[in-house]
């Protein structure tokens, strides 16, 4: 599998040869759904908190006899029938929301997106990302000129502190690492941006 390697002008200067495993396989719709699922569900914290009959603050005596008012039975006032009653399956603070995918969906999973990302063009491959000072004008001026728009996650395999520093201001900017890449961040963005080292830690990692 070859992929475009552009120059710092936004042209393709040459090709970068990639495994097709990796940057070639058919897209699992399924399995996409799946692990992008698992990973916004465990990332999910269990902090929702109901009342059941026993938490509610009602009395326990009972409204009025069973029989001879005309009206249904009651019991208690807490009863989850009635208006600020207890809920009758109410959610616990400790409520577990986690998926378990194996290692292996996974791996396959982004291969899967990234495959699609090189169908879509949206996947840019390029040498480095290095700047000069820490200047979010600067990092601005990198994108337009490696004709990039739109929302834009660049991956590559150690961050550069300018890079970072750079970014931390621009709302559609997302810089990652190559083993902290994320299955929902490489769906979201619009486009993704590798450096041809951050290629090669992925053939390393995902093989």
């Amino acid at each position: 599998m070859d992929l475009k390697l552009i120059s710092d002008d936004g042209k393709p200067a040459a090709t970068l040869s990639a495994s097709d495993a990796l940057f070639g396989r058919e897209y699992n719709e399924a399995l996409v759904h799946q692990i992008v699922t698992a990973y916004q569900a465990n990332a999910r914290s269990g902090n929702r908190k109901q009342k059941g009959r026993a938490d509610v603050n009602k009395s326990h005596k009972k409204p009025w006899a069973q029989k001879g008012t005309g009206r249904a039975r009651a019991g208690q006032a807490n009863s989850p029938l009635w208006r600020g009653g207890g809920k009758i399956f109410p959610n616990s603070p400790d409520e577990n929301f986690s998926q378990k995918v194996n290692r292996k969906m996974f791996r396959a999973g982004i291969a899967s997106i990234l495959s699609q990302l090189v169908r879509e063009d949206r996947l840019s491959v390029v040498e480095q990302i290095a700047l000069d000072a820490p200047k979010t004008k600067l990092f601005a001026q990198k994108m337009k000129g490696l004709g990039l728009f739109g929302s834009v996650l660049l991956v590559t395999d150690k961050i550069d502190d300018n890079v970072y520093l750079s970014t931390r201001n621009l709302r559609d900017v997302l810089v990652v690492e190559t083993h902290r890449v994320d299955p929902v961040s490489l769906v979201r963005f619009d486009q993704v941006l590798l450096t041809k080292a951050a290629v090669a830690q992925f053939e390393e990692i995902l093989a």
